[in-house]
């Protein structure tokens, strides 16, 4: 008799576990507020200029990010990097033998891919920050 090997995470367990774990930039969104309340407590007729330079960058940071993903949906930096495959995935496995996790081993040319696409990305999003800082 033959048993399906499940894999180790259910998608359902999957999907909750991404519920759990914050947005992304959700870091970048709590140094700006604690930067606002410093500035507060430090020079309080200063909040409106401070506030209003500190959400321009961070919005350009995030505006940023956001056109390097809608300029190259496909050319994503993690794209570009190994993958981890279940070997049983889908595999019929007789009875007491077990799957195993295999590494897919990257290329020299995926590598030096994943790191232009990188510093494209930063690129883009230090260039946003720049204008939105010096426009301000």
């Amino acid at each position: 008799m033959q048993t399906q090997t499940t894999p180790s995470r259910p998608f359902v367990q999957r999907c909750a576990a991404r519920l759990k774990r914050p947005p992304r930039l959700s870091g970048w969104a709590l140094i700006t507020l604690l930067l606002a309340v410093l500035v507060w407590a430090i020079a309080p007729q200063q909040l409106p200029v401070s506030l209003y330079k500190l959400s321009l960058v961070t919005l350009a940071g995030v505006v940023g990010y956001w056109l390097d993903r809608s300029m190259f949906p496909y050319a994503r930096p993690d794209a570009f990097l190994p993958d981890t495959r279940e070997a049983g995935d889908f595999l019929q496995l007789p009875p007491g033998e077990t799957a195993c996790t295999l590494l897919v081993a990257p290329e020299e040319s995926q590598l030096r891919l994943a790191g232009t696409a990188m510093l494209r990305r930063a690129l883009i999003v230090a260039a946003t920050m720049l204008a939105m800082g010096l426009g301000a």
